[in-house]
């Protein structure tokens, strides 16, 4: 990669559940500063919080203190000056946010913001005080984990006739997190506060207020989020809005209150406000760039390609791919791209992930006396088991779904479900009881299953939105189509079987990747946002600018070989009886809340698997 000579330099915030980080990168994308603020320790003893929230179990409510936020905000910047940073070389800076929390400001808000007094902290100038007021009408953001609003998502659902429709305006069902359920509960119970209320920002659109000393716009990307955004018209959509505001009448009212949503990602929302020039010594010409999503801004860590997709392997799974169609499920999300006009990203979220594999690994090491938190014994029978348990081709396919918590995607309670299938006569057999079933020995074929089942997952939901690839072998070939690569990351992208049998199992033209970039993932992508949108040419994509400055070699590391011919097909097959699986156990699910006379435990609209689990 050609050296950039330049010294100007480029700001990328993250304000996430339990941290606020800053980093600063070089325009050739170098990261040469980082530093963060973490709330449980360097804030914890002041706000009562815990892993960043407050919560109100009874009614399921987990929110964070607004004031915390402004806290850090000074504290994280003074750490970064502590580091040496010399801000005046800073010319550019954008943000991202914990998607779907709500900010709510005060009338006071804009004048409190382009007032403020370089001699003063944020907290001391803008937090409420009781009989002064302060800059916000709710001293409270509800987190992206609140599950309070179960009423209102089945308003939602409901409104455009089901969730089907909900999801094809909007590019997702109704869920407890997403803002719109949160402004119509909001409203609901607190009144006053809402009328109060001025304007309504999401955590990245706060992120960029903070920056701009006035209340920013909400981002192209992120206002996807919130069950209010027409996607296919590029608005807001009036219907949405009359159920949140609470009438047709009040529709202006909450649309003034959300504000406008520009349509260029990279667009300059103006300078930087005047106390960070005073106080920090930014120039007075360092532009603020619209502030994004966590995951949207996941996404634009690297130069991601049309059918490329990142694969996070944490505590939850999340899967991202940027595509060019826009083909909306209530199994799923899309979202406008943060950057690209025309592009979309395609989110699916998963509460199971690493649980589930730990507890077969675990099962494995105590029948073989192995260490505790070993994954020797696991990789080894996971890899030496055919694909799908088939020794033979017409031996039945083994498919399982392993759930230690509820899961999002199916909603179904938690449990453990396997099937033997024949893919020829298309029939599936449950497994009733593996442990005296010889055609399930355990917990040896759970190894492989597991991993099956949740790429399986993956590429079921996904076939329909990548498209044939070059054989990087032979050029006059096409590979039948599948992501051009798969990028992990997470605690399970170490794992080499894992990557192994996610090549297998979901392809990869060009190979299956490790993105090695720590835990700034979501940061470094709001820093090189702030890049583009200083730097770019003309009508220079984003994607064009950071692989033209993206060191591969330093970030990304290849860990195995993704498509592999005969065995792709294979998973191909199963998939057909997979879907069936998923079908059987969601007819189980309901027909046992029938018994019931109720719903079962999975909840409606789970929250979010985060991408840095």
């Amino acid at each position: 990669m050609a050296e950039n000579t330049t010294d100007a330099l480029y700001m990328g915030f993250d304000l996430s559940t339990q941290q606020l980080k800053g980093i600063v990168v070089k325009s050739n994308l170098k990261l040469v500063y980082e530093a963060k603020v973490d709330f449980d320790a360097d804030l914890g003893s002041k706000y009562g919080i815990e892993k960043g929230v407050l919560t109100n179990p009874p009614e399921g409510e987990i929110f964070a203190p607004v004031a915390m936020w402004l806290e850090a905000f000074d504290l994280v910047l003074q750490r970064l000056k502590d580091a040496g940073l010399d801000f005046s070389k800073v010319k550019g800076v954008s943000g991202a946010g914990m998607q779907h929390g709500t900010v709510f400001w005060s009338k006071d808000a804009d004048e409190l913001l382009q007032g403020l007094d370089a001699e003063k902290s944020l907290l001391e100038q803008l937090k409420n005080v009781e009989g002064k007021g302060g800059a916000f009408s709710h001293e409270y953001s509800p987190n992206w984990q609140d599950a309070s609003t179960q009423e209102q998502c089945e308003a939602f659902d409901g409104h455009l006739g089901s969730t089907q429709k909900l999801a094809e305006v909007t590019g997702s069902k109704a869920h407890h997190r997403f803002s719109g359920p949160q402004i119509l509960r909001f409203r609901q119970k607190y009144p006053s506060h809402y009328e109060a209320t001025a304007r309504i920002s999401l955590v990245s659109s706060f992120v960029a207020s903070m920056l701009l000393g006035k209340v920013a716009p909400i981002d192209i990307g992120d206002v996807c989020g919130m069950n209010l955004w027409d996607i296919n018209a590029g608005g807001w959509h009036e219907t949405l809005l009359a159920l949140a505001a609470g009438s047709e009448d009040k529709v202006p009212e909450l649309k003034k209150k959300l504000g406008p949503v520009p349509e260029d990602g990279g667009e300059t929302l103006g300078s930087i406000s005047k106390y960070y020039v005073s106080r920090y010594g930014f120039p007075s010409d360092c532009e603020i760039i619209a502030c994004t999503g966590d995951n949207p801004s996941t996404i634009l860590a690297l130069p991601l390609r049309e059918s490329d997709a990142i694969v996070s392997l944490g505590t939850s799974t999340t899967f991202l791919m940027s595509t060019p169609h826009y083909k909306p499920d209530p199994a799923y999300h899309f979202m406008n791209h943060p950057a690209t006009a025309g592009l979309y990203m395609f989110m699916l979220c998963y509460k199971n992930g690493g649980l589930a594999r730990e507890h077969v690994r675990d099962a494995l090491n105590e029948k073989h006396g192995a260490d505790s938190g070993s994954w020797d014994q696991f990789n080894k029978v996971a890899t030496s088991e055919p694909p799908v348990g088939q020794e033979k081709d017409d031996d039945p396919m083994k498919l399982g779904l392993f759930f230690p918590r509820p899961e999002i995607v199916p909603n179904v309670h938690a449990g453990i479900w396997r099937y033997l299938y024949s893919a020829e006569s298309d029939k599936l057999q449950q497994v009733e009881n593996a442990e005296k079933d010889p055609k399930w020995p355990l917990p040896e074929t759970d190894a492989r299953a597991i991993v099956e089942s949740q790429f399986l997952s993956l590429r079921l939901r996904s076939q329909n939105l990548v498209s044939a690839q070059p054989d990087p072998r032979n050029a006059d070939k096409k590979l039948p189509p599948q992501p051009r690569r798969i990028y992990l990351v997470g605690g399970g992208a170490v794992n080499p079987a894992i990557a192994q049998i996610c090549g297998e199992v979901i392809g990869g033209a060009e190979g299956v990747f490790r993105l090695d970039i720590g835990g700034n993932a979501c940061a470094l992508g709001s820093a090189y946002k702030a890049v583009w949108g200083c730097e770019r040419e003309g009508k220079e994509t984003f994607e064009q600018l950071v692989e033209a400055r993206w060191d591969e070699e330093g970030f990304v590391e290849r860990i195995a070989d993704g498509y592999c011919e005969g065995v792709w097909e294979r998973y191909g097959e199963s998939l057909k009886g997979f879907e069936g699986m998923e079908g059987a156990v969601l007819e189980m699910a309901a027909e046992g809340r029938k018994e019931k006379g109720g719903e079962d435990d999975a909840g409606h609209g789970s929250a979010m698997a985060k991408s840095r689990d």
